[in-house]
């Protein structure tokens, strides 16, 4: 049984806190599937009529809102000792080449990385923990915060929504094809995310920290 499978099987009420849950977590630092399940939601309630889309809309949009503050209160509590510990953990997230790349984000973008990480999974995961651990100025990433999980959350369950009403006949006559096509899409897409992360953090790692980074001196500050 798939997501949206499963997702079939449960009341509106669930999904909507399953949304703001799950991707409250993941904005938090935790590594889980938020932008699938937003998606998978998304494109059910364009199937069934039970599934509201401004309230899963507005639920998506909290969680991430709230999970991301949260990361950033955590991160300026903890800082670099968090970072390490999270590595420990989860290598495949948190280890020492993708907090290397992230950290580079920052201190090149400021805010806009706050902002912009939303779109970005390695980013969406690390931008209010790491955001809180380099000091950047709460307002700051108060209002990148706010924008770019109203932009990331809303904007994408409008849009899934919104193709799956018009792609709905399509995708029921040839569902078959449009899972091989998503399959070899999204695997494409990993391939080169990660080849081109794997660089940056060879660029940084390689050529040593900058020296910004190495000071830590704070962001925006």
């Amino acid at each position: 049984m798939d997501i949206q499978e499963w997702l079939e099987t449960i009341p509106a009420v669930s999904i909507y806190l399953l949304v703001g849950l799950v991707i409250g977590l993941e904005s938090l630092g935790i590594p889980l599937p938020g932008e699938i399940i937003l998606v998978s939601s998304a494109l059910l309630a364009s199937q069934h009529g039970d599934i509201d889309p401004v309230v899963l809309g507005i639920c998506a949009i909290t969680g991430a809102i709230v999970g991301d503050s949260i990361g950033y209160a955590i991160g300026r509590r903890g800082g670099k000792p968090l970072l390490e510990k999270l590595g420990r953990r989860f290598p495949k997230h948190f280890g020492p080449e993708h907090v290397a790349v992230a950290e580079r984000s920052f201190e090149k973008w400021g805010m806009w990385a706050v902002f912009f990480g939303r779109f970005v999974a390695l980013l969406r995961i690390f931008a209010g923990p790491l955001a809180g651990v380099l000091h950047m100025p709460y307002w700051k990433f108060l209002i990148a915060n706010v924008f770019g999980g109203i932009l990331w959350a809303g904007g994408t369950t409008a849009v899934i929504y919104s193709v799956g009403i018009v792609a709905e006949p399509w995708l029921k006559r040839f569902s078959w094809a449009a899972l091989a096509l998503a399959v070899v899409f999204g695997l494409v897409v990993t391939l080169v995310v990660r080849s081109r992360m794997k660089k940056a953090a060879a660029a940084v790692t390689g050529g040593g920290v900058p020296a910004q980074a190495e000071a830590r001196v704070p962001v925006g500050e």
